[in-house]
């Protein structure tokens, strides 16, 4: 008595023929063979094979295959190694494949051609290879290999280019009910940090350092860590949106006075400027004030300047330290006067005490304005060098030269202020 039994697996269309004294075993396109066990027949004769489809390319996923040439293993992660990545990118090989097509150029009908062509029944065939359509698949697969660094429009550009410091993430995310209208978050400092551990080795993070505020004067920093570089964007926006503060500024465009302040190694000096000035000043310093609200600002850093954290954390209390102006003169007990140069220095009171002023002055009291909040402290000014011409024999000739005749013209025009200059008739007389 003879039988047939067909099983189906992936890949694999395996079949037995088996008789009472033989069986034959075939296999199809089968990449490997687990194992094969015959059970025993049954009554009508019939043998059932237990085939399992098991390899190497069917136990790993395409990224984990990937990964094993292009990565770097555990061991020598630990040890430094494949930190600026590999030089082999993945390669997507299924860019440009369609279900049915493939290098033999066969027609199945139903799957990459109709079923039924006019009224004759379109049959499986072979046709000649295509051999642009093979080109065009290599050109896609070297596109995808390639580097290709994505393009960012010049207004959402960072400080330098297409690094994250200096770049816009928008305003944090809502908290309850109240949403941060008008807010926006910009990246002092982005970096990966590393912590060794006993057990893991070392662990690396993502950290970010955000400012965030509303340009009317709130605003506030934060720090977010996080093993996912959008994972930390998100933690330290969010957290920056929670501790906000709110920086007094004078008529809605500088700071209302000058004023030192120092974190470890970090110090700066601010200078309170006239409208239309700008902001000059460190890039850092410079993102804070456009996010605060402040318009004419001048900064000068001493000390530490590569650590953004420290630069901000001493602007931030300098900014939050102020004193107003009627906060002053309750303090002195004295009247606030301005002189600008537009106004031809004429006084103009800004602030006056809310109690009685007093009419003497202590001895040797400090009413300098400019340097009234510098706390003893004096900023570093660099002699500016010589000019070279200065050093040339020629220049010291013209200079002698020019001696007998330094004053003559400024003379001459005071004589004419005051109307004693002789004119030319009187002089020709």
């Amino acid at each position: 008595m003879t039988s047939i039994c067909l099983r189906f697996f992936p890949r694999t269309f395996a079949g037995i023929l088996a008789t009472e004294s033989s069986a034959l075993l075939w296999n199809v396109n089968c990449l490997a063979w687990r194992h094969t066990q015959l059970l025993a027949p049954t009554v009508c004769g019939t043998s059932h094979v237990q085939t399992r489809n098991y390899s190497f390319f069917t136990k790993l996923t395409a990224n984990e295959i990937w990964q094993g040439v292009s990565g770097v293993s555990n061991a020598g992660r630990k040890r430094g190694r494949g930190k600026r990545g590999s030089g082999r990118r993945q390669v997507d090989l299924n860019r440009g494949q369609v279900h049915g097509e493939g290098r033999g150029g066969m027609v199945w009908p139903g799957l990459n051609a109709p079923v039924m062509k006019g009224r004759e029944l379109v049959k499986i065939r072979k046709e000649a290879p295509n051999q642009q359509r093979i080109e065009e698949l290599q050109k896609l697969r070297d596109k995808s290999s390639k580097f290709r660094q994505s393009k960012i429009p010049a207004l959402q550009r960072g400080w330098t280019g297409a690094k994250f410091p200096g770049r816009s993430i928008g305003p944090p995310d809502p908290i309850g009910d109240y949403k941060f209208d008008g807010f926006d978050t910009r990246i002092l400092e982005f970096k990966m940090v590393t912590n060794m551990t006993g057990n893991l080795g070392r662990k690396q993070k993502f950290s970010c350092f955000v400012v965030t505020g509303n340009q009317k004067g709130l605003a506030g920093y934060a720090l977010g860590k996080a093993p996912n570089a959008r994972a930390a964007m998100r933690k330290a926006r969010n957290r920056a949106g929670q501790v906000l503060h709110y920086i007094e500024r004078y008529e809605d465009h500088t700071v209302f006075h000058n004023f030192h302040t120092k974190e470890r190694q970090t110090s700066i000096f601010v200078k309170k400027k006239e409208k239309g000035f700008g902001v000059v000043c460190h890039r850092a310093l410079k993102t804070i004030c456009e996010v605060i609200g402040i318009d004419d600002l001048y900064c000068q850093v001493e000390g530490s300047t590569k650590n953004i954290q420290n630069l901000t954390k001493a602007f931030f209390a300098g900014l939050i330290n102020q004193e107003t102006h009627q906060e002053l003169a309750d303090r002195l007990k004295l009247n606030v006067v301005e002189f600008r140069k537009e106004t031809d220095f004429v006084p103009r009171i800004v602030a006056s005490p809310t109690c009685e002023a007093r009419d003497t002055l202590e001895k040797d009291e400090n009413l300098d304005f400019e340097n009234l909040y510098y706390g003893g402290k004096l900023e570093y000014y660099k002699k500016k060098p010589a000019p070279f011409y200065k050093k040339l024999p020629c220049y010291k000739w013209k200079q002698v030269s020019m001696h007998k005749s330094r004053n003559q013209r400024s003379a001459q025009l005071q004589r004419l202020a005051l109307g004693i200059e002789p004119s030319n008739k009187s002089l020709e007389q």
